[in-house]
């Protein structure tokens, strides 16, 4: 039961981080790692499947919440929301590698939704830039001897 909870605290921190919750789930990952109690494929898979969710949570608010950005309460400003829709603009879909940099991330992740990029190229392009994040912090974590 204590492993199950492990994994899901990954997840929700992950799921978490990837929204646009001021979280971080990159030390949750290296102290497990470093606890060597756990497989190192599954907390990567973990640790990527919870926060490629959260973006995908992202996106579906940019996709069906635009009307509400004017709102007080919503989580971005209109400022960073205009700045991220321009960087988007400029550099297409590919900006979506950058989803799993901190602070322009998750904007660029909500951006997508609301300029409706079509759901498989999202996915496609946000699971390789979070997994690839993950992956490179667990290879410089371990030394680079991943089993």
């Amino acid at each position: 039961m204590l492993t199950l909870s492990v994994y899901l605290g990954l997840f929700l921190s992950a799921l978490g981080a990837a929204t646009l919750l001021p979280l971080q789930s990159e030390a949750v990952l290296v102290g497990l790692l470093i606890g060597g109690k756990h497989s190192v494929w599954l907390l990567l898979a973990v640790a990527t499947t919870g926060n490629v969710l959260g973006a995908v949570i992202n996106w579906l608010l940019g996709r069906y919440i635009d009307h509400l950005r004017d709102k007080p309460w919503f989580p971005v400003s209109a400022a960073q929301l205009d700045k991220a829709q321009g960087h988007y603009q400029r550099y297409g879909q590919w900006s979506l590698l950058l989803s799993w940099m901190p602070v322009i991330g998750d904007p660029l992740t909500l951006v997508a939704g609301i300029l409706r990029e079509p759901f498989w190229k999202f996915l496609l392009l946000v699971t390789l830039a979070k997994g690839g994040r993950y992956l490179v912090l667990a290879l410089l974590t371990l030394g680079w001897q991943i089993a």
